[in-house]
């Protein structure tokens, strides 16, 4: 019974992408944040990134992980004078401490990324470049920047019609979260389960049915639904066109421990209440 207490004081939270506010980090460039601390996060935080044409978030370093997708357009991410150009759905994953700038200098249209850091407050330092840039296609082992692209990530079955590709994980360099790409066909649903850490959701494509413990959401263009750990839930796709997701855990490695389905649909929430009485 105490455990179950716990768990439930850390409720889900749901994020509309609309409604959340900007906060600007350059001039063109601004974040609209989506799970932090200001949502009862631990051990993550994500966002959503937008450059205007030729803006630039100049040169910076965080204490911790940081992983950036595209989900929209090209963009240029720098490495210590390692450019490399990264597309839709590729994850480029920069360790603590390195410094690093982003530019849109490839697209007339304003660009949108997602962003992760392994910090519920994440932490931005200012720092003085003197690189002479080199264009870059990919990473090995003699650089620290990890990038994987989505193309060439392999996909499997999490579910029946339900594809998922790991696009960045402790096993890829990522330290403290770990996250992915996946893709529901109409009908298609994940088993209701928990997560060993929280958890955020962010639907890139189509709409979503988000079940949680008892209620439902739906979340579409960018919606997020934050997940605490040990919150039963499941998300599925009651439409007729694909969903799909960006998801990101507060660990080195994905955890998932199946449940009932129960435990995810409001009878569970009756029973759990019958059984207290």
């Amino acid at each position: 019974m105490k455990d179950r207490t716990l768990q439930q004081e850390r409720l889900e939270a749901i994020i509309s992408s609309s409604e959340s506010a900007t906060v600007p980090l350059a001039d063109g460039v601004e974040l609209r944040p989506l799970v932090s601390s200001t949502l009862g996060a631990r051990g993550l935080s994500t966002g959503i990134v937008t450059f205007q044409s030729d803006a630039m978030l100049p040169a910076h370093r965080h204490p911790v992980s940081e992983v950036i997708i595209p989900i929209t357009g090209k963009i240029h991410v720098i490495v210590e004078g390692r450019r490399y150009k990264i597309g839709r759905y590729d994850a480029f994953h920069v360790p603590a401490g390195v410094a690093h700038w982003v530019q849109n200098d490839l697209s007339e249209l304003p660009v949108s990324c997602f962003s992760a850091f392994a910090s519920e407050e994440p932490k931005r330092e200012w720092v003085e470049t003197s690189f002479i840039n080199k264009d870059c296609t990919e990473t090995d082992s003699s650089v620290m920047e990890d990038l994987i692209r989505f193309e060439s990530a392999p996909d499997y079955e999490l579910a029946q019609n339900a594809l998922f590709r790991d696009l960045f994980a402790g096993r890829f360099g990522s330290r403290g979260i770990c996250g992915g790409y996946g893709i529901f066909q109409p009908g298609a649903s994940l088993p209701c389960h928990i997560h060993g850490f929280d958890e955020s959701i962010t639907i890139v494509e189509g709409t979503a049915v988000c079940q949680v413990a008892g209620r439902e959401y739906e979340l579409s263009n960018c919606d997020t639904a934050c997940i605490p750990e040990g919150r039963p839930h499941r998300f599925i796709n009651r439409s007729d066109r694909t969903m799909a997701m960006i998801w990101v855990y507060a660990g080195d490695e994905p955890d998932r421990t199946v449940l009932e389905q129960c435990c995810c649909e409001e009878s569970f929430i009756k029973q759990a209440c019958e059984s207290d009485n």
